[in-house]
């Protein structure tokens, strides 16, 4: 049985909510009127203290629902009951999409980069935020193995997370093997490899994956590439940290 477009359209709009937490994170997504947000989540054993006080006034100010809870409750929406702090927040980020929707949202083309396992929410905030400056359309990044949206990517990402598609999936391989099979190139950056990065021609649709800040691209998903990539380097240096990596491709023409 199809699902009813009623369903759909809810089950869209609810992939497109990512849930972050801390005090000083909600009260900045609340100071900015441009971050559209559902509801507020707060513990019902916070001390109405000054930032409480702030974040309740923020939040009746936009409208916005305020839902209550007891800590474990609170923790389930934060998924982090350490730095929640008693406060959690869904922000309404329509860049933030299933992979099924990626060639109905580029029909003509797309350069994408996709993240196999990059754990560090620094490595992946500034990944997120050269891809939104350069030349990258939307970012592939799988639940497992992979470092979670958090506050942490936020702030490493400098305000960008919200400005570049990001097309979530539970693992990569699925989507690699779908977009092939539309066409896409899908291209590893390895050092053990004579193909220039910058000798390589640009197609109309092309997916760079980065691997693992340690480990690199995984075994399946290597096996998915078409391209094998290296960025020449001078001073027998091997290798670059991923983020910079990221940068590099990014700015490709």
């Amino acid at each position: 049985m199809n699902d009813s477009p009623e369903y759909l359209k809810r089950k869209k709009f609810f992939d497109s909510l990512i849930t972050l937490y801390g005090r000083n994170v909600v009260l900045e997504v609340l100071e900015d009127e441009s971050m559209k947000v559902h509801k507020l989540h707060l513990a019902d054993s916070n001390q109405e203290d000054g930032d409480i006080k702030s974040i309740r006034a923020l939040a009746k100010k936009r409208g916005v629902e305020i839902k209550m809870w007891d800590k474990k409750g609170l923790s389930r929406i934060s998924k982090n009951a350490k730095q929640d702090q008693g406060v959690a927040i869904d922000v309404i980020a329509p860049n933030y999409k299933n992979v099924d929707d990626i060639l109905e949202t580029y029909p003509d083309g797309f350069r994408l980069m996709a993240l196999d396992g990059i754990e560090n929410p620094q490595n992946l905030g500034m990944i997120v935020r050269s891809c939104a400056a350069g030349n990258i359309d939307g970012i592939i990044l799988p639940s497992e193995g992979s470092a979670k949206i958090s506050p942490l990517v936020v702030k490493a990402s400098a305000g960008t997370l919200f400005k570049i598609d990001i097309f979530f999936c539970k693992t990569m391989v699925p989507i690699l093997d779908a977009l092939e099979v539309a066409g896409a190139e899908i291209n590893m950056l390895s050092s053990h490899t004579r193909q220039d990065l910058h000798d390589y021609k640009r197609q109309d649709r092309e997916v760079f994956v980065l691997g693992n800040e340690s480990e690199g691209v995984s075994s399946e998903v290597e096996m998915m590439c078409t391209n094998r990539l290296r960025i020449p380097m001078k001073r027998d240096v091997e290798s670059l940290n991923v983020a910079v990596t990221a940068g590099i491709i990014a700015f490709l023409p």
